[in-house]
């Protein structure tokens, strides 16, 4: 239903894996920040029943569903990590979902401004203009893989694997307008959380 609201200030935020973006998007939440997770989204419009799950049906064939009728994810990550063409089809099916998902949700937020957590915000190369600022969450590359390493139980090679599909840290600190350090101090991080949210509290408000 077509609204006259004023779509709220949006913040884009990223970070390569393993840099902690779920644990800062939470310390924004404790200032009562509505939060939208792109990949959350994802994982809503792939489980059973999603809405994207006919149209992976109809493209990938009946491979591409598990058993419990969501998409099968180990299947198609090994299945975009070698067919480029393959990723691409996936993301024509699920991005304008996202998308539009994401301004439902926006829709409703009551905060003053929102976060749209998104990995691949850089790649994707759409969110430049969906968003007021990109703020980048960052940390070394050996915290990285440390990390993904300990959480997901992969081998050092499976993580840097993952990271070259990825653009590299100077890319990603290159589109920044904000970027919080998050290495193993919290207590730096959280020091910096609470310096955007005063930050991005006046620039929503001064519109």
């Amino acid at each position: 239903m077509p609204s006259d609201r004023t779509p709220p200030y949006a913040i884009g935020l990223t970070g390569g894996i393993g840099s902690g973006k779920t644990t800062i998007a939470n310390l924004f939440q404790e200032y009562g920040i509505s939060v939208i997770d792109t990949d959350a989204i994802a994982h809503q419009l792939s489980a059973p029943d999603g809405l994207a799950i006919p149209v992976i049906r109809q493209e990938f064939g009946d491979s591409a569903i598990a058993v419990n009728g969501a998409m099968d994810r180990n299947w198609m990550r090994e299945l975009v990590f070698s067919d480029s063409n393959a990723k691409k089809k996936l993301e024509r099916i699920l991005h304008p979902l996202i998308r539009q998902e994401c301004e439902k949700v926006a829709a409703l937020a009551t905060s003053a401004y929102v976060i749209f957590v998104v990995p691949l915000l850089v790649e994707s190369g759409n969110w430049r203009e969906r968003v007021n600022r990109i703020a980048v969450v960052d940390c070394m590359e050996q915290t990285q893989i440390s990390r993904v390493m300990a959480r997901n139980n992969l081998s050092k090679e499976q993580v840097l694997a993952i990271m070259r599909a990825q653009v590299n840290r100077e890319q990603r600190l290159a589109a920044a307008d904000d970027i919080i350090v998050n290495e193993t101090d919290l207590s730096t991080a959280k020091k910096r959380v609470q310096e955007l949210h005063e930050q991005w509290m006046g620039l929503a408000t001064a519109r």
